[in-house]
């Protein structure tokens, strides 16, 4: 495996193409129920719990980026075969592409139980599945540009649909908000720890970096798609705080679709199956990321890099394995065996990794080589 990575010029984005990118992967299934999950922790301190957050996820994307920095043009998993060597670096790289599989599953799996719980009840799994996947499967076979364009594409296209959430505001009791620190600083910080499973996702910069053309300007740009994610996920939680009562906010599993609800529109009645159906838009960037990245990895760990059947092979794997979670208890034991897992590899690992960088380039003073 060579450790440096050289994609075709046609291949390469713009770096301002960075802060779509992080916030349509950011911007996933997590958003559409996340405010219970803070609130049961943190209570109406919720909002405080999203800032903590904000500002973790602002670091750990600052260490990752200086990471790929001390490289000219490489990957995850590039960096990992260069740090731990041939055997133990392609034990991480495995591990790694499991993460993105898993990620993987969690998505689509997290849409399909909200599309058959809201709008289509009788619809089964394998085929809501299965169309998902066959765009997936489209925009991937494509290339990376594809990617990033419905990245971009969703960003815009969700804009809209979000900024109705700001109907609600009409019902707020602000009241709810206070009083302010009355949760003490560990039920905030596990508040904050609780929004691991909804702002994931910035990790896949250690696979698409070296598809960046001016890579100076990437740290600026993925500031900013962090920043817009944590702006925007705490509007959402002040508005929910604001137009729930405590004890329905418990109780409501989905309150970002709970609020459009109360969305009336002349022309239409239930707002929340437009929202929910549209939704698909917004997380086949999501799906088609994660997907990239692990037949990417397979790929590079296979020294099989351009063939495509392998992402053929991991969409069918991962379309059985999508069959397996049946139950609203096997679907809860996916997210809280993710959300542990992510929290490790996206907030713990990152740190651990540039340290060992920076041992190896500064103290070790080791040069890389291809």
């Amino acid at each position: 495996m060579n450790i440096h990575v050289h994609p075709q010029p046609q291949s390469l984005i713009n770096a301002f193409m960075v802060m779509f990118i992080i916030h349509s992967i950011q911007l996933g299934v997590g958003v559409q129920g996340f405010q219970r999950i803070i609130y049961v922790e943190a209570g109406h301190d919720a909002w405080i719990s999203i800032i903590l957050s904000g500002l973790v996820t602002s670091f750990i994307g600052f260490v990752m980026i200086k990471t790929l920095n001390y490289y000219e043009s490489s990957d995850i998993y590039g960096i990992q075969r260069d740090v731990y060597g041939r055997w133990l670096g392609t034990c991480m790289n495995v591990l790694y592409v499991f993460y993105c599989l898993g990620a993987f599953l969690v998505v689509i799996r997290n849409y399909i139980e909200v599309l058959q719980a809201w709008v289509f009840p009788e619809v089964p799994t394998w085929f809501v599945s299965m169309t998902l996947m066959m765009l997936v499967l489209y925009g991937v076979l494509g290339g990376f540009r594809i990617i990033a364009g419905a990245s971009f594409f969703s960003v815009f296209l969700s804009f809209w649909l979000l900024s109705l959430l700001g109907y609600p505001i009409q019902f707020s009791h602000w009241s709810n908000l206070l009083p302010i620190l009355e949760s003490n600083a560990t039920e905030i910080l596990r508040g904050a720890y609780s929004m691991t499973f909804t702002v994931v996702g910035f990790e896949l910069i250690y696979s698409f970096y070296p598809f960046i053309k001016e890579k100076r300007k990437a740290q600026k740009y993925m500031q900013i798609g962090l920043l817009y994610t944590t702006l925007l996920y705490l509007a959402v939680m002040v508005i929910s705080l604001s137009y729930f009562s405590g004890g329905q906010l418990e109780r409501t599993i989905w309150g970002t679709l709970s609020l459009f609800k109360i969305v009336r529109l002349p022309f239409i009645e239930r707002f929340e199956y437009v929202a929910i159906t549209f939704w698909m838009l917004i997380i086949l960037p999501n799906l088609m990321l994660y997907l990239w990245s692990a037949s990417r990895g397979i790929a590079r760990i296979l020294g099989k890099e351009g063939k495509k059947m392998i992402i053929w092979i991991v969409a069918v794997t991962l379309f059985g394995c999508v069959q397996l979670f049946v139950t609203r208890e096997q679907i809860n034991k996916l997210n809280n065996y993710s959300a542990q897992v992510s929290f490790i590899v996206v907030f713990c690992y990152p740190v651990f990794l540039y340290l060992l960088v920076w041992l190896k380039k500064k103290v070790f003073r080791k040069e890389v080589k291809s």
